[in-house]
């Protein structure tokens, strides 16, 4: 029950496509023991957010929890947007869920964990657990139900319930929506970073930067 409120390429057509050394484990993974019961089944979401809804400039980040590539981004790059731009109230930044999947288990996996921790708590939560992930993106792929159980717990979240979450695909619905608006945007693959409607042309820090600051210094003319 809810307790509060709730580059891998993509081929052309929309069908999707994953590096055959990225595929993550099955269901067979080994599970802390846990009696929770069924969940209800959650449609919609509002979008993990962080920084000042009034912005004049909107970052929106795709990103799989299995991709090696975001975990660097996540784990290098977004500090540095968060100090810079986001703590400072400089920008709104958004984080969107694009399983590719890289890993067929842990792509969608882990975004509805993500998404579980979200809704039994707040968007700052959403992006610390997150970050914890992609963290452990490695244990994530290979003993992921422990991973997500335990992150969960660091948090003062059930991870029991947030580990059935995912049992039960409970945020399928979300994730599968966020995933969708990526498809009409435009993305081929993840990290994808977009700052106020651009595509930008890669996930590095001075790539992200640039894009960052271009658009900060158009805003303070108009």
């Amino acid at each position: 029950m809810r307790t509060t409120r709730r580059s891998y390429l993509a081929a052309a057509g929309g069908a999707l496509a994953a590096t055959a050394g990225c595929l993550g484990g099955s269901d067979s993974q080994p599970k802390p023991s846990c009696e929770v019961g069924d969940l209800e089944q959650v449609k919609s979401l509002p979008t993990p957010t962080l920084g000042p809804e009034d912005a004049d400039v909107t970052v929106d980040v795709y990103e799989d929890f299995a991709c090696p590539h975001c975990a660097t981004y996540n784990v290098d790059v977004f500090p540095k947007v968060k100090q810079n731009y986001i703590d400072t109230g400089k920008i709104r930044y958004r984080f969107f869920d694009f399983p590719i999947p890289v890993s067929k288990q842990w792509s969608w996996g882990g975004a509805i964990a993500a998404r579980a921790v979200q809704d039994r708590t707040d968007d700052e939560t959403y992006f610390k657990y997150a970050k914890r992930l992609f963290e452990k993106q490695n244990e994530l792929t290979s003993n992921g139900y422990t991973v997500i159980h335990d992150v969960a717990n660091e948090f003062d979240v059930d991870g029991c319930e947030v580990m059935a979450s995912v049992e039960q695909d409970i945020y399928r619905s979300v994730v599968k929506s966020d995933r969708q608006r990526g498809i009409e945007v435009g993305i081929g693959g993840t990290p994808a970073i977009i700052v106020n409607g651009e595509h930008l042309s890669g996930d590095e820090w001075e790539t992200v930067k640039n894009g960052i600051e271009g658009h900060l210094k158009s805003a303070s003319k108009s």
